[in-house]
C-alpha cells in the first residue's frame, strides 16, 4: 500500500510538473519559435569543395578551431589544482580516471557538436524551443551558476599566477581587480576576425604545453609507473583520501557550460544541411578535430599530474619545510612543522617547485597558470554569451556580458582575497563541488534531444549510443553526487546540513523530471502515460537560415 502512495505521489508531481513544462514546442511566438539568428561571428569559414578523398587535411584545417577552444575549458585553473592535488595524493595511481573523463567529455562533446551540425543551432537554443517556461528558466538559471562559478576559478588562478610572477608585489585582491581589464583586452582579438582570434587559443595552449612540459622535463618522472597508472584502471592502496580525488577529478574535467558552448563556434563553418553528405562529413571532421584537441589537453593534464606525482608524493610538511627553509623561501610558513601529507594547490604548488627545483620552476608554472586561467575567462565569456541568447532569444554585447559575470564572480572573490590564499583554495574545493552538481543539466538534455528522430532524423543516437550514454550519463551524476554528499559531511553543520537537505529535494526533484522525459525520448513509451498529452511528439523543426 505505502509503495501504491509514493508511486501515486510521483505520478502527480510529474502531472504538475507538465502542466508547466514538457518536451514540445508550446510557445505560440513565430519570432521565438522560428527565427533563428546567429550567435556567432559574421566570417564564416569556407569549406574546400571538390575533394574525393576518404580523409582531406585541408578540410581538416578548415573545420580546426572549435574544439580547441572547447578543449580550454580541460585546461582551466580549477582542472590544474585537481591534476596537481591527484598527483600529490595519489601517485601515478589515478591518471586512469583522468584518461578515462577525457574518453566521456569526447563522446559528449560529440553529441553537442552532432546536435548542432545536423539542427544548426546549439543546446541552448534547443532547451529554448522544446522546453516550456519553467524548466527553461531553471535550466539557464542552473548552467548561468555553473559559469559563473567557473569564472571565479578562473579569476583566482589568474590572481594567483600574478602573485606568484611578482613575488608578492601584487597582492591577491589587485590581481582579481587586473583580471578584469585584462580580460576586455584579450577580447578586442575578436574583431580581428574569427581565425586570429582562435589562432589566439592556439597560442594559449602552447603557452600552457610549454610550461607544463618544461616542468615535466626537469622532474623526470618514471615513465613505467606513468604508463602503469594510465592504462590499469586499479589503485592499489587506495584509500577514501584517494576515492574522493577521483571524484573531483571527474567533475573538473567534465564542465556543463562546455556542453553549451561546443556547437556555438561550430556554426561558423558553412555547411549546407539540406545536403546529407555534408552534414555527415562535418560530423566526421569535427570529431576528429574534437579528439586531436582533447588529446593535447589531456597530455598536458598528465604533464602536471606526473609532476606532483614524482616530487612530491607521500611527502610531509616537515619534509618540505625543511627544505624550503634551506633554500631561504620566504614561504616556510606555509607548512606547518608536522608530519602530515602535504596538501598542496595552485599557490604552494608553484612554491614547491621553487623549493625542489629553483626560481625558475616557479615562474614558468606561474606563466603556464596564467595562461590557463585568461583562455579560461574568455571561454566562459562566450558560453555565458551563447547561453543567455540560446534561452532568452536575446542578442546581448560581450561588453555587457563580461560586465554581468565578472561583477558577480569578482565580488565573492575579492572579499575572500583580501584575506589570504588558504581562503582562496576553501573556495576553488566550494567551486568544484558547485560544478559537478550542474553537470545533469547538461547531460541529460544533450542525450534527450540527439536521441529524439523529430530533431536528430537519421543521425540520432542509435541503441548503443543511447545505452552507453545513459551509462555515463548516470554514472557521473551518480558520483557527482557522492561528491557532494562528502562534501556537505564534512563540514559538520546541522544548519549547512538542513539547508543541504531542503535544496537536495528540490534537485532531485527537477533531475528526476528531466530522466523522466528523457526515458521517454529514448524509447520507454509507458512512462507517457502519466501525461495528459505526448511529451516527446516533437513537431518537426522549421527551417531556418544559419
Amino acid at each position: 500500500m505505502l509503495n501504491n502512495k509514493f508511486e501515486q505521489f510521483m505520478l502527480d508531481i510529474f502531472v504538475l510538473a507538465n502542466q508547466y513544462g514538457s518536451i514540445s514546442n508550446p510557445d505560440p511566438n513565430p519570432v521565438a519559435q522560428d527565427e533563428h539568428f546567429s550567435t556567432c561571428f559574421e566570417d564564416m569559414v569556407a569549406i574546400p569543395e571538390n575533394i574525393n578523398q576518404v580523409f582531406s587535411f585541408r578540410k581538416l584545417w578548415a573545420f580546426t578551431g572549435p574544439g580547441f577552444l572547447m578543449s580550454i575549458a580541460y585546461l582551466d585553473p580549477g582542472n590544474i589544482e585537481s591534476d596537481l592535488q591527484c598527483g600529490a595524493i595519489a601517485g601515478f595511481k589515478l591518471i586512469w580516471v583522468l584518461l578515462l573523463a577525457t574518453i566521456i567529455g569526447l563522446l559528449m562533446q560529440r553529441l553537442a557538436a552532432r546536435l548542432g551540425v545536423v539542427t544548426g543551432m546549439h543546446l541552448a537554443e534547443v532547451c529554448n524551443r522544446q522546453y516550456s517556461r519553467v524548466p527553461r528558466v531553471m535550466l539557464w538559471f542552473m548552467v548561468e551558476v555553473a559559469i559563473i562559478g567557473s569564472d571565479m576559478q578562473e579569476v583566482i588562478g589568474s590572481a594567483i599566477a600574478l602573485n606568484l610572477l611578482s613575488v608578492g608585489r601584487i597582492p591577491l585582491w589587485a590581481g582579481v581587480l587586473i583580471t578584469i581589464v585584462d580580460t576586455f583586452t584579450f577580447l578586442f582579438f575578436d574583431k580581428f576576425g574569427l581565425r586570429k582570434l582562435e589562432a589566439l587559443f592556439g597560442f594559449l595552449i602552447t603557452v600552457m604545453a610549454l610550461s607544463f612540459g618544461f616542468e615535466y622535463v626537469l622532474v623526470k618522472p618514471d615513465q613505467g609507473e606513468l604508463l602503469k597508472g594510465m592504462f590499469l584502471p586499479y589503485c592499489a592502496g587506495c584509500g577514501r583520501a584517494q576515492l574522493e580525488q577521483a571524484v573531483g577529478i571527474i567533475g573538473a574535467v567534465i564542465m556543463p557550460h562546455n556542453i553549451y558552448l561546443h556547437w556555438s563556434r561550430l556554426e561558423s563553418r558553412e555547411i549546407d544541411r539540406n545536403k546529407r553528405e555534408e552534414v555527415k562529413e562535418a560530423n566526421k571532421y569535427f570529431f576528429i578535430e574534437s579528439a586531436i584537441a582533447l588529446f593535447i589537453s589531456f597530455i598536458i593534464n598528465v604533464f602536471v599530474v606526473a609532476v606532483f606525482a614524482q616530487a612530491f608524493y607521500n611527502k610531509t610538511n616537515m619534509e618540505v619545510n625543511a627544505l624550503c627553509n634551506a633554500t631561504g623561501s620566504p614561504h616556510t610558513n606555509l607548512f606547518p612543522l608536522n608530519n602530515d601529507t602535504l596538501e598542496v594547490d595552485i599557490y604552494k604548488g608553484g612554491v614547491v617547485l621553487e623549493c625542489f627545483f629553483g626560481p625558475a620552476a616557479l615562474y614558468i608554472w606561474a606563466i603556464g597558470i596564467l595562461a590557463a586561467g585568461q583562455s579560461s575567462t574568455m571561454t566562459g565569456t562566450y558560453s555565458g554569451q551563447f547561453v543567455m541568447e540560446g534561452f532568452w532569444n536575446l542578442q546581448c554585447s560581450r561588453f555587457k556580458r563580461i560586465l554581468l559575470t565578472r561583477s558577480l564572480a569578482i565580488v565573492p572573490t575579492l572579499f575572500v582575497s583580501s584575506k589570504d590564499v588558504q581562503h582562496l583554495t576553501w573556495m576553488n574545493n566550494i567551486l568544484n563541488v558547485l560544478q559537478s552538481v550542474q553537470l545533469p543539466f547538461a547531460l541529460i538534455p544533450i542525450l534527450t534531444f540527439t536521441s529524439l528522430t523529430s530533431i536528430m532524423n537519421e543521425f540520432a543516437n542509435g541503441l548503443v549510443c543511447k545505452i552507453f550514454g545513459v551509462i555515463v550519463t548516470l554514472a557521473v551524476c551518480a558520483i557527482n553526487i557522492y561528491f557532494f554528499v562528502v562534501y556537505i559531511m564534512s563540514l559538520n553543520s546541522v544548519v549547512v546540513y538542513v539547508f543541504a537537505g531542503l535544496g537536495s529535494l528540490a534537485y532531485l526533484c527537477f533531475v528526476l523530471y528531466l530522466v523522466w522525459h528523457s526515458l521517454i525520448a529514448l524509447g520507454v513509451s509507458c512512462l507517457d502515460r502519466v501525461t495528459s498529452r505526448p511529451t516527446v511528439l516533437i513537431e518537426e523543426q522549421s527551417e531556418h537560415d544559419s
